[in-house]
């Protein structure tokens, strides 16, 4: 649903006629910019002259690029400047229906702006506060009508992100949630009902996950550009976790936490230290020109080298020379990494327990390659070639003179024991033996030949020819030529390499599953519906999937495996499974592909 132009009129039943925003940040001033495009009256009132100043200069130059890029005409342009007013005086929100505060996140600043508020404003007037971390009660309960006090929590930037939070506390009348959500609706917005907890549904799943990459980082175990790349691309998310806590301020982000973990007392709410160093350093993101990342200025978008920044011509130990690949397997990762291969140009071969499995899988490699020639991605003569490259095989013998041999099969410790020390027979010294294992050890798989120096993980993701992203999983005894080796390979088949160590969930599933974890607990405790929690972690995360709709296409079974490692791994308590998604999984509702995992799906 689009923002209502500048040309429109509040609804003639609409309570909220004039509406004052008390606090002119960036935030602040979206708000009042969206409220202006409804056709309502807007006071913008900031401690601030200077700010306000700035406030209202900004909203003329956001009107100015909207008649630029033709949504706003320039008569609307005047209108939509003419409804706001800005001034530093909290007096001149005495007549506004309702009055939203932006101010920043402490209980001290906001229970005065709301004592004061309480002197000025009319009997039936709503006071909502926009804060993501605090809490709406406290606010309420100091206020003289805590009846008619609730959150209204915008996401920024708020003219382009939809999902408003509407925050209702044990004392909130269910008039004035009513009478906002209607408000929300007319702005063009999703709103989204919970109840008060700091971080509310999506900055509560989002915080703790930032938090895990700050924590990940800080134990040097991924570069900073490695965990960004990681979730962008192996997630889809429209910005790694480090990029992110630099956008939103690495001083916010601590005042979020502080606030879940107080309420929460869960390890993974507790401030990873680095924010801390941060924050009192006053490197706290692009506000200040440096945080995680060092930026071109202060509020600059632009990244520049610092000293933490890769070399980008990557000089170092050359790897061995692959020219053939053995991939094991006949499911369709197995033969997904075939296709890839093949397509760089290697030869391959394909090998699985039986001909007959290995025929199938190379037949899925064709099907494979019949789709992309038919959406033009891929000529005939192409496919072609690229299917001739790969020789299928019921014998791991048929191993014997590849470079590189890659293991795909079931994602079972033992079974990959065996294969492992198969391999260690079959292959021909200096040969890389790689296991695209997701959360299994690689030393385990290692251990199981005489050659640990020449094992290696290397995780591909699902479907392998379309997803960029492989994660390189070192153990403590790979030899560095053979880590030189893969990054040349994936290099090679144009795919983004990430390293990592050897330990539960390397860096996606680490930090994807406490997070889809995370989630099903709100579900179990009633905090909110699945298609809310989907809902605003769609629209105010950027996240190409809700996490209920995730766990049903990864499969519960799955991320419930995937899960118990995690917690056997860490030995935190709040990576324990969460009991709902262990007894959907007794009870055989594994998602899509049984038909009912969290939801129900029409049987094909």
């Amino acid at each position: 649903m689009a923002t209502p132009p500048s040309s429109a009129t509040p609804p003639s039943s609409s309570p909220f006629r004039t509406v004052a925003v008390v606090g002119l940040g960036t935030m602040g001033t979206g708000i009042a910019e969206v409220l202006a495009r409804s056709g309502r009256d807007v006071v913008g009132i900031d401690i601030s002259e200077a700010q306000a100043a700035r406030a209202a200069a900004a909203l003329e130059a956001s009107a100015a690029r909207a008649v630029e890029r033709g949504r706003l005409t320039e008569e609307e342009r005047a209108g939509l400047l003419a409804r706001v007013r800005t001034c530093a005086d909290l007096r001149a929100a005495a007549e506004a229906d309702l009055v939203i505060e932006v101010v920043p996140e402490s209980y001290e600043i906001k229970q005065q702006v709301f004592r004061e508020l309480d002197a000025l404003v009319r009997p039936d007037t709503i006071l909502a506060t926009g804060t993501n971390a605090l809490s709406v009660t406290r606010l309420a309960a100091e206020s003289a009508r805590p009846e008619r006090v609730l959150g209204l929590h915008f996401f920024n930037p708020a003219p382009a992100m939809r999902l408003v939070e509407v925050v209702s506390s044990v004392l909130t009348a269910p008039a004035a949630v009513s009478a906002v959500t209607d408000l929300a609706l007319d702005l063009g917005k999703e709103p989204v009902a919970v109840g008060d907890r700091p971080g509310f549904v999506a900055d509560g799943l989002l915080f703790g996950y930032l938090n895990q990459a700050a924590a990940m980082y800080e134990a040097n175990y991924a570069s900073r550009e490695d965990i960004d790349a990681a979730m962008r691309l192996g997630c889809g998310l429209p910005m790694g976790p480090l990029a992110l806590l630099d956008l939103i301020g690495v001083d916010t982000a601590r005042t979020v936490l502080d606030a879940m973990y107080a309420a929460s007392h869960d390890r993974l709410h507790a401030p990873a230290p680095i924010l801390r160093q941060l924050s009192e350093a006053g490197l706290t993101g692009r506000k200040a020109g440096r945080g995680f990342y060092t930026y071109a200025a202060p509020g600059s978008a632009v990244t520049v080298p610092d000293a933490l920044t890769p070399d980008p011509e990557g000089a170092g130990l050359p790897g061995r020379p692959v020219r053939s690949v053995g991939v094991a397997g006949s499911g369709t990762m197995a033969s997904g990494i075939a296709e890839v291969f093949a397509k760089a140009g290697y030869q391959v071969v394909l090998a699985a327990r039986t001909a007959e499995k290995a025929d199938a899988a190379k037949a899925r490699v064709g099907a494979s390659l019949s789709r992309s020639v038919a959406k033009g991605r891929l000529t005939p003569e192409a496919a072609a070639a690229t299917l001739e490259r790969i020789a299928p095989t019921g014998t791991y013998d048929d191993f014997a003179e590849v470079d590189l041999a890659v293991e795909a099969v079931a994602e079972d410790l033992e079974v990959k024991r065996q294969l492992f020390a198969t391999l260690d027979k079959v292959c021909k010294p200096g040969a890389v033996l790689a296991t695209t294992t997701s959360s299994l050890p690689v030393i385990a798989c290692a251990r199981a030949t005489s050659r640990p120096q020449d094992v290696i993980g290397m995780h591909f993701f699902n479907p392998a020819p379309a997803m960029k992203l492989v994660e390189v999983v070192r153990t403590v005894l790979s030899a560095p030529d053979v880590h030189a080796t893969v990054r040349e390979v994936c290099a090679k088949i144009r795919k983004h390499a990430v390293d990592c160590g050897d330990r539960a969930g390397f860096i996606v599933n680490a930090l994807l599953f406490p997070y889809l974890n995370n989630a099903v607990k709100m579900v179990e405790e009633h905090y909110a519906t699945l298609d809310d929690i989907d809902a605003a972690m769609k629209l105010g995360g950027g996240y190409p999937m809700g996490p209920f709709e995730l766990l049903d296409v990864v499969g519960l079974d799955v991320s419930l495996a995937i899960e118990k490692v995690l917690h056997r791994e860490f030995r935190d308590p709040g990576l324990a499974p969460a009991p709902l998604l262990e007894h959907l999984v007794a009870a055989g509702c594994l998602g899509r592909k049984t038909g009912r995992g969290f939801r129900e799906y029409a049987r094909r």
